[in-house]
C-alpha cells in the first residue's frame, strides 16, 4: 500500500472541497436565483469538464499553466518554481475539473426552494445575506452535501488530468490513482488490488454517508 500516495490524494480532495464549497454556493445560488441572457451558455461552460475527455482538459490546463504561459510565468516569478508538476498546479487543475461536480448539485438544491420562501423572508425584513444564511442554506443542504461528496470522491479517482498536469512525482503529485496505474504497469496486481479496494471503500463510505444524511433530513422534514 502506497500510503504517501493515499495521503496526497486525501489532501488534494480536502483542499479541493474547501476551495469549491464557498465558490459553489455563490455560483449555484446566483444561477438558481437569477435569469439573464446567455445563462444557458454560462451553464454549458461550467459543465464542459463533464464531457471533455480528461486528457483533452489536462492538455489545455498543461498549456495554460506551463512555463510559456502568462499564468505559469507569473507563478514562477513569485515562487521560483514552475506551476505544472507541483501540488499547487495539481490543486488548481483539480478545482477546475471539479467545477460541475460542485456547482450543479448546489444549483439544483437552491432551485428546489420555492420563490415564495424568498419573498416571505423579504417581507419579514431579512436581508439577502440573512435569508441565504438562515433559510436557503439549510433548505439547500442536501444539494450542498451531494456536491461535497461528489467533489471529494471524484478527486480521489481522477487519473487523466492528474497525470497530464502533475505527472508522477512521489510525495508531490503522485496520487493513489497514479500509484495504482504504476503498480499495474509493474505487474504488481496484488498491490494495485489493495489500493483499489481502499479507494473503493473510501468512496463507498463517503457516498453512503451522504445518502444516509439526506434520508434522515427528508424524514425529519416530512415527519
Amino acid at each position: 500500500m502506497d500510503w504517501s500516495a493515499l495521503t496526497l490524494s486525501l489532501k488534494l480532495a480536502a483542499w479541493t472541497v474547501l476551495i469549491l464549497l464557498p465558490l459553489g454556493i455563490w455560483a449555484g445560488h446566483a444561477l438558481a436565483a437569477h435569469h439573464f441572457r446567455g445563462k444557458a451558455w454560462v451553464e454549458a461552460l461550467l459543465a464542459l469538464p463533464l464531457v471533455l475527455p480528461p486528457t483533452v482538459l489536462g492538455y489545455y490546463l498543461l498549456v495554460a499553466m506551463g512555463g510559456a504561459s502568462p499564468v505559469g510565468q507569473f507563478y514562477e516569478s513569485l515562487f521560483g518554481k514552475p506551476l505544472v508538476f507541483s501540488f499547487e498546479g495539481l490543486l488548481l487543475a483539480s478545482v477546475i475539473f471539479n467545477i460541475p461536480f460542485a456547482i450543479q448539485p448546489m444549483q439544483r438544491g437552491f432551485e428546489a426552494i420555492a420563490p415564495e420562501v424568498r419573498d416571505a423572508a423579504a417581507c419579514c425584513g431579512l436581508s439577502r445575506w440573512r435569508t441565504l444564511w438562515r433559510i436557503e442554506l439549510p433548505l439547500a443542504w442536501p444539494g450542498i452535501l451531494s456536491a461535497v461528496v461528489l467533489t471529494f470522491a471524484h478527486t480521489l479517482g481522477e487519473f487523466g488530468v492528474v497525470l497530464m498536469v502533475g505527472g508522477s512525482i512521489p510525495g508531490e503529485t503522485k496520487t493513489v490513482a497514479i500509484a495504482i496505474y504504476d503498480r499495474v504497469q509493474a505487474f504488481d496486481t496484488a498491490g494495485a488490488g489493495v489500493m483499489s479496494a481502499v479507494l473503493l471503500l473510501i468512496s463507498l463510505v463517503a457516498i453512503g454517508a451522504a445518502y444516509f444524511t439526506n434520508a434522515r433530513s427528508r424524514t425529519r422534514r416530512h415527519g
